[in-house]
């Protein structure tokens, strides 16, 4: 990858101001396969400089010309969307079917929904006498994770230059060449100079710089509730706009007149899939306390149905974790369970049995799981499944409430108006009723520490504006 050590500032690739390099780690081999150069404060500091003198210019442009940017990006990307799905699979380790069919799919679907919500956008509207002006909030620095990075690299700049921003990229430095790809894509589209810049790096020093800088306008970051915070610290400085998509801990509620079996699979699955890396997981699930040993072991038998093994290789369910440091983590986590008396249904630390190198975490059921355990309270990031017994309805709604995080949370049901009644009482900021297809038009963001903001079609184009009363405008024409 040609550009892979270099930055995308101001419509053209240019080398960094530094030497400093990161070797790109494939999870299954543990063996570096690609190199970045790493941005410092300075490298931001261009970038945010040329996205500052773009922006007068860009957000006087029209609507109909962002949408032809828009779909110039799109046509671009599934162009190279075998491209992007084969280094997915190398940076994060996801098997190529669900690379293809998942994260790839991811991005195209955010910018087919912002394209959607575009063209039915209206960024005034009169009211009496007052001219309503909805209009980009100027420079944005947007940091996106490796668990899925196109969906939320689409989801940041897609809206935001529907908003008639300009902005700078920093993609996580785990999985980065997605990003590069995608700077190919927008270079390639032919958008303006300055008006999407890209510059690898870490949190701490190209996160930072974005998030403290005078000339920043809004900060829209995806991680850790932990660095969430620090990003917030250091933009209050400023006092610009942060809107973030933090962890997760979601309840999903199996109530007494769903199908069990059918409940239970599908939950498994939902708590796995991406090997467990996703903030909106459904990784404590709950059980009426009278099926709780049949659910246990539908979900033993869903858990182990899951193949875990080498990405490229046909048939894989799950692969690898991201990194060793994730994989710690999870083994960490798993220990920890183990050490508070919570019954090992199946999994267990270590890797799955055969695979001696790469991050594969063994997919794990534990149960009965006491809601004050560390496994039922922290965010584990792997497939590690909790399943909690309840004893009334209301206990359930308690249980699955009582959390920092309110990112989603899921309600299984046999009647659509009980799994309404239930969902209405849930404190997340996304709740599924009965595994629904998935919504790129619904909004997603979080309550409490999972976050603030909203994402996915014009929900994210609201949060890159500002809103302007032009009082005696006069009345409509």
């Amino acid at each position: 990858m040609k550009n892979a050590t270099r930055f995308y500032i101001n419509g053209a690739w240019t080398e960094p101001l530094s030497a400093a390099t990161l070797p790109v780690i494939n999870p299954a081999t543990e063996q570096a396969f690609a190199t970045i150069a790493m941005g410092t404060v300075a490298d931001a500091a261009r970038a945010i400089t040329a996205a500052r003198a773009a922006f007068p210019a860009f957000s006087r442009t029209s609507k109909a010309y962002r949408l032809e940017l828009l779909q110039k990006i799109l046509r671009l990307y599934n162009e190279r969307a075998e491209e992007i799905a084969q280094v997915v699979s190398d940076e994060m380790g996801a098997p190529l079917s669900f690379a293809r069919d998942a994260q790839v799919w991811a991005g195209r679907a955010h910018l087919e929904a912002a394209i959607a919500a575009l063209q039915h956008f209206e960024f005034e509207q009169q009211r009496g006498n007052t001219r309503i002006i909805r209009e980009g909030i100027g420079v944005v620095g947007l940091i996106t994770p490796w668990n899925w990075p196109l969906n939320q690299i689409t989801t940041k700049v897609a809206p935001a230059l529907a908003a008639g921003c300009t902005m700078v990229l920093k993609p996580s430095e785990i999985a980065p060449l997605d990003g590069i790809i995608f700077a190919e894509i927008v270079d390639a589209a032919g958008v303006p100079p300055g008006v999407f810049n890209l510059v690898n790096g870490d949190g701490p020093t190209v996160g930072q710089a974005l998030a403290s800088h005078p000339d920043v306008d809004m900060v829209s970051f995806t991680g850790s509730t932990r660095a969430g915070i620090q990003v917030a610290k250091s933009a209050a400085d400023t006092v610009k706009r942060v809107t973030q998509e933090l962890g997760g801990k979601s309840a999903n509620i199996i109530l007494p007149d769903a199908d069990l079996r059918a409940a239970v699979t599908q939950g498994v699955a939902a708590c796995f899939s991406n090997s467990g890396q996703s903030c909106d997981a459904p990784t404590r699930m709950l059980v009426p306390k009278a099926r709780l040993e049949a659910a246990l072991q539908i979900a033993k038998e869903a858990a182990e149905s899951h193949t875990v093994g080498d990405p490229r290789a046909a048939g894989i369910q799950l692969g690898p974790v991201v990194s060793e440091a994730q994989f710690n983590k999870i083994q960490k986590l798993i220990a920890a369970g183990l050490a508070e008396g919570a019954p090992l249904v199946t999994g267990g630390p270590g890797r799955p049995a055969g695979l001696k190198h790469g991050y594969y975490a063994r997919p794990t059921v534990f149960g009965p799981v006491r809601p004050d355990m560390t496994i039922a309270r922290e965010e584990i990031f792997g497939p590690v499944l909790s399943i909690i017994p309840y004893e009334s309805e209301q206990q359930a709604i308690d249980i699955a409430n009582d959390t920092v995080y309110g990112l989603a949370a899921y309600v299984q049901s046999g009647n659509p108006e009980h799994a309404r009644a239930v969902g209405r009482q849930l404190r997340a900021g996304q709740v599924q009723l009965n595994y629904p297809d998935w919504d790129t038009m619904a909004p997603f963001g979080g309550y409490k520490q999972s976050g603030n903001g909203r994402e996915y079609a014009d929900w994210g184009i609201h949060d890159f504006l500002e809103i302007k009363g032009v009082i005696g405008f006069g009345p409509a024409a």
